[in-house]
């Protein structure tokens, strides 16, 4: 996992200020319950893990945990990037705020590309349950790092041949306890992972 964490794309950051605060309230409170559970947090090597994002309503932009924040026990206005483009075959990704947007973006962007009903998307880690749903569930191609161009395309599959927008949820085989859950807001995201755990 020597690469967990680091931004695999090309990005256009424009720094910007904090958004407000009732913009990120109900994403931060997922947040923190999923960094209270241990699902968003960081390994003993100080290198965070797991994300979260929520559609900005009716246009196609997200806003998104930053990048090299999962190792923070408390987030605000000030940790948070809004996603504004995303050309993923051509790996770069248009982002502005306090910071840069999470290494995981591309992946939490085709899910809303494809789903326009989503609203809200979850990235966590956890070994066991990884374990547990691996193949059982929808699974990305072993071969996918996560972050990638490829990783955009197994999703995008995964989505169309599958029954993944009726379960909500996938399992990231080339990415060592990842897992994903979406939903028609950040409530649902939650409920599906619940159900698993």
């Amino acid at each position: 996992m020597t690469d967990e964490g680091y931004i695999k794309f090309s990005a256009d950051w424009t720094k910007a200020a904090a958004f407000p605060d009732a913009e990120i309230a109900e994403l931060n409170d997922f947040r923190q319950m999923l960094y209270r559970m241990g699902l968003i947090g960081a390994y003993n090597n100080g290198i965070g893990f797991g994300n979260i994002s929520r559609r900005v309503k009716n246009k196609g932009l997200f806003y998104i945990s930053g990048s090299k924040t999962g190792n923070l026990a408390q987030l605000n206005a000030s940790h948070y990037a809004l996603v504004t483009a995303v050309a993923a075959a051509e790996n770069r990704l248009r982002c502005t705020g306090p910071v840069m947007a999470s290494s995981e973006s591309m992946s939490h962007a085709v899910i809303y590309e494809e789903c326009p009903e989503v609203n809200g998307v979850i990235h966590v880690h956890n070994l066991t349950l990884w374990k547990k749903l691996m193949h059982k569930v929808p699974t990305t191609d072993a071969s996918a790092p996560y972050g990638s161009p490829e990783m955009v395309d197994s999703i995008r599959q995964l989505l169309h041949k599958t029954d993944l927008r009726k379960r909500r949820i996938f399992v990231m085989e080339g990415h060592e306890e990842g897992i994903f859950t979406f939903g028609e807001n950040l409530g649902a995201a939650m409920s599906v992972l619940e159900a698993y755990l």
